[in-house]
Order: C-alpha cells, then structure tokens, then sequence
C-alpha cells in the first residue's frame, strides 16, 4: 500500500510532467468540466483512460455531488489515484482494458452513465478497437448523453496540421522557457528507480508488453469523427481548442 504523501509527491510531479506537453491543460481541463456542469448537478460520469485521476478530482472538486468511476488499466497510475484520493466521496477506480469488450459491466454504474470523458488517453487505441471502444460506451450512456475528449488530435491536412503543432509547441516554450519540466520518459525513469513502486513498475511492464502499446495509434481527428458516428453519436465538433490540442464533444440523439 502506497502512503497518502508518497502518492501526492508523484502526482504532483506528473501533472507537471503533463504540463510540459499541454500548456494550457488547466484550461482544457476547465472548459471540459464547464461543459459537463452544463448538466445535471448530480451526473454519473465515465473517465475513461484515467491515469491518477487528475480529471476525475478536479471534476468533483467543481461538482461534489456527481459520481465519476475512473477506467484504467496501469497498475501503477491506478494505484497512485488510489492513495491520493482515498476517502473522495463520489470517486471510484476501476482496472480494465477498454480494448477487452466488456469493459463497461465491470463499472457498476447506478444508472446509465451522463456523460463520458477522456484527457490525453485515447489515442494510443488502433481504430478499428477504438470504434468498438465507442460502440460499447454509447451503450453505457443515457440517450442524450455526452462524450467529451481532449486531446492532440491531428487534422488531415499536412500543412495546417504543422501550423497546430507549431502553435502548442511556442506556448510550451514560452512557458516554460526558464524552468523546462521532465519529460515522459524521465519520469518514467524516475518511477522505475524508486523502490516502493518497484512491484507495481513490474506489473506495469508486464501488461504493456502484451498489450503492444505503440503511443499514438489513433492520433487523427477523423479517426475519432468516424468511430463516433459509427457508434450512434450524431453531433459532434469541436467545443475548445489550442492547436492541436482539442476538446471534442460527441451527443448521443
């Protein structure tokens, strides 16, 4: 069991992690959880890809009364939310695969689900799961139900997709031009090197070989437009954007 302020140390230095690649991730996060307010004050709410649950507590945080249950399938991130956010009323962690069909009755939900969101998570599925993923989701929603996704999402369009990247890539600079914070990869490493997370590291490894995780199988927006209307959304655009990095919002009929 991970102590409360270990757990606290490293999501800390993972949000500044995240920072690094999303310099306005507080406001997507922001404009994300607005959109969900818009609302019922009590919804039921599918955070799908996790993490440590920086999404899910900063949407309690604004909205007390919803129930979010928090899908991931990393041991180690799921065990770091777990410490962090022990005893946050509405908050609960589920360990699944959302490439295994199925997912979605290990959820427990208490109705269907209000809305569904994601951060920085999806795109690493391949598209032809990534549209069972959907399909299996809208059945888990209620009708009107929302799904919101922020993430880099690449247009077609070589050019203007370079313009987007651009775009994210000077803000980041600007940003953190006087104090640059770890990548990925460091901080990986680090999590690697601290022995209270040696176990859950290992186990980390062990699911990722066999899941043959690449990084970015599913980075087109379109990708995403298609395997969302092929699942019954039938609105669907773009709500906030900087860059390439976008907030997508799809509404069951």
């Amino acid at each position: 069991m991970l102590s409360h302020e270990h757990a606290h140390a490293w999501i800390e230095r993972w949000d500044r992690q995240q920072e690094g690649y999303l310099p306005d991730r507080e406001e997507r996060f922001t404009a994300l959880i607005d959109a969900v307010e818009t609302g019922r004050p009590d919804p039921v709410v599918i955070d799908l890809g996790c993490g440590p649950g920086s999404l899910s507590a900063r949407l309690l945080n604004r909205l007390p009364d919803a129930t979010v249950i928090a899908v991931d399938t990393d041991p180690l991130l799921l065990a770091l939310g777990r410490a962090e956010y022990d005893g946050l009323p509405g908050l609960r962690f589920v360990d699944r695969d959302l490439r295994v069909p199925g997912w979605t009755e290990a959820l427990g939900l208490p109705r269907p689900a209000d809305v569904a969101v994601s951060t920085t998570a999806l795109h690493w599925i391949p598209g032809d799961q990534l549209k069972n993923v959907y399909a299996e989701l809208a059945g888990a929603l209620r009708p009107g139900g929302m799904f919101l996704n922020g993430d880099h999402l690449a247009v077609a369009d070589a050019r203007l997709d370079a313009l987007e990247v651009a775009l994210g890539t000077r803000a980041a600079e600007r940003l953190f031009a006087a104090d640059p914070p770890e990548d990925w990869a460091s901080w990986w490493a680090a999590v690697a090197a601290d022995p209270e997370l040696e176990a859950l590291n290992l186990d980390r490894d062990r699911r990722k070989a066999s899941a043959g995780h690449h990084g970015s199988e599913s980075g087109l927006l379109s990708t995403h437009v298609n395997a969302l209307r092929a699942a019954g959304f039938t609105e669907i655009g773009t709500l906030w954007q900087r860059g390439n990095d976008r907030l997508l919002c799809a509404l069951l009929p």
